[in-house]
């Protein structure tokens, strides 16, 4: 029996499924509410130091607990769904996701809802790299870059819109019912994608990489743990050092093991492309700068100004809405062919580096500064994030669309969960510096507890808010610097493609695949 087009990764047939926008629905969904528990957990982070009795660290470890386990599996993920079914991959993923979400909503300690965490990030790993795979299989050519538009919007919503949510369920309900929506939707979900969803698979895929993805998940958590214990134990601890050297062991050890082996996980050989190279650094500082920004923000407009969690999400709404708007309206899409991709990813990054700047020098006594700069952030996010998404997965050859589609959710994921690190870092080390050493605490509310006085308190509160300002400018810092460096990667990577003679290029990695 002969395969199907789908089991070719043959282009789509014209005009595509004939209900691919239904079943772009449902994908969009269930990727949604994946991505909107990088963020949700956000705004519950007073209710999880109060109710949990959660450090500083066990909160950035909720947090960085699910990105870590999603981005070191994601590549596997992306691989096994091309090997063995896109929509087999999307049952399970919503199945370990919704019995995560329900052990996470029941959690008891710091501990157990980090595991849980962690438990949801497998499903999570499963459902991100599926969604965009499927995309891809059932969108042809003329419609496929409007639907890849569309995905990456819920993608940039799914950030953004995590801390208004969980605002509203914590207005009315206790920290665990963040999780326990997830139920439902997993479970609707999972019926649409049963009843709607094609599947698609190359039988003659390659086997899941199990040694590369415990080399890149251990290698991750070790350097962000790290960098999450390091303004606590000090930079040049013992703990610290040994910690990121363990770290740098294992990703180095993945390097090399993916350089031995006949199937990689992510074929080092894409690292040739400097198309590739300059979306991949990109995708992680972006991801870098808005998860780090939420991550810092949430908190500000909680510990600093005094909103409640409903107060606070619904602030960062014009961030989400933002985003939404500029990306229906097609702006990215119309931008692109009259600056190129190059620019208008420059353009975007740029954007989301003066957001970050605004909201760290203006934002710092009132919500009004802050607002400016929300928006400009959405503008930059709504730019850059669609055109890299494109140009990573037009740098990957087309019969490895779930790898392809692992390696973008991976950049993202790895990005967020080292922005929340490195960002919570630097906060935790300016504010320690600048606390009064009569108190002797290193986290806010245990600082508050301990103030004596009205004016020890104004001077905590303050030290705060130095951190947070600090915090958000070395994020803007490094995405100003991200965005200059995929311009000029990805206009030489053009230049070089368009002097090189017809036929295939050495440095092209669908090249070297195809030959």
């Amino acid at each position: 029996m002969t395969a199907t087009a789908a089991e070719r990764h043959d282009p789509a047939p014209l005009g595509g499924h004939p209900q691919r926008w239904l079943i772009l629905g449902v994908i969009c969904l269930a990727q949604l509410t994946v991505l909107l528990d990088n963020t949700v957990l956000n705004v519950a982070i007073p209710s999880l130091t109060t109710e949990l009795g959660a450090s500083t660290a066990d909160v950035q470890w909720m947090i960085n607990a699910y990105s870590l386990v999603q981005s070191g599996l994601l590549l596997t993920a992306g691989s096994a769904s091309d090997r063995y079914g896109r929509k087999k991959m999307l049952v399970i993923g919503l199945t370990l996701f919704g019995i995560g979400s329900l052990v996470a909503g029941l959690a008891q300690s710091p501990g157990q809802l980090i595991a849980a965490r962690a438990g949801m990030g497998i499903g999570g790993a499963l459902l991100l790299t599926t969604t965009l795979a499927v995309v891809v299989q059932i969108f042809d050519d003329t419609e496929r870059v409007k639907a890849i538009g569309i995905w990456s919007t819920v993608s940039s919503l799914g950030f953004a819109a995590g801390p208004l949510l969980g605002g509203v369920m914590l207005d009315h309900f206790w920290w665990g019912a963040i999780f326990l929506i997830n139920i439902p939707v997993a479970v609707v979900g999972l019926v649409a994608v049963v009843r709607l969803v094609p599947e698609s698979k190359n039988p003659r895929g390659d086997r899941p990489d199990l040694l590369g993805a415990l080399l890149s998940t251990l290698g991750m958590a070790a350097v962000v743990y790290a960098i999450i214990s390091g303004p606590e134990h000090g930079w040049t601890s013992g703990q610290v050092l040994l910690t990121a050297f363990t770290g740098i062991a294992f990703l180095t050890g993945f390097v090399l093991w993916e350089l031995h082996i006949p199937h990689p996980m992510l074929d080092m050989h894409f690292f040739r492309n400097q198309r590739f190279v300059g979306a991949v650094a990109g995708s992680i500082l972006v991801a870098f700068g808005m998860g780090g920004s939420l991550f810092l923000l949430t908190q500000h407009l909680q510990f600093v100004l005094g909103y409640s969690p409903l107060e606070a999400g619904l602030r960062t709404a014009p961030l989400a809405l933002t985003v939404i708007v500029l990306n229906l309206a097609g702006l990215g899409a119309r931008l692109v062919p009259k600056m190129g991709t190059p620019a208008t990813i420059a353009a975007g990054m740029s954007l989301l580096a003066a957001g970050l700047a605004a909201v760290a020098l203006l934002g710092r006594e009132a919500y009004g500064g802050m607002l400016g700069g929300l928006v400009v952030m959405g503008a930059g996010i709504a730019l850059a994030m669609p055109a890299m998404a494109n140009a990573i997965m037009s740098a990957i050859p087309p019969e490895k669309a779930g790898v392809g589609a692992g390696v973008n959710g991976t950049l993202a994921e790895f990005g967020n969960g080292l922005g929340v690190a490195v960002l919570g870092a630097v906060l935790t080390s300016r504010f320690t510096a600048l606390v009064p050493a009569s108190v002797g605490a290193a986290s806010l509310p245990a600082a508050l507890a301990a103030a004596r006085g009205e004016g020890e308190r104004h001077r905590i509160t303050g030290a705060f808010a130095d951190g947070l300002a600090a915090s958000q400018l070395v994020g803007a810092v490094a995405v100003l610097a991200g965005g200059l460096l995929t311009a000029v990667l990805l206009r030489r990577a053009g230049r070089l493609q368009a002097a090189a003679p017809p036929g295939p290029s050495p440095v092209d990695p669908a090249s070297e695949q195809r030959a």
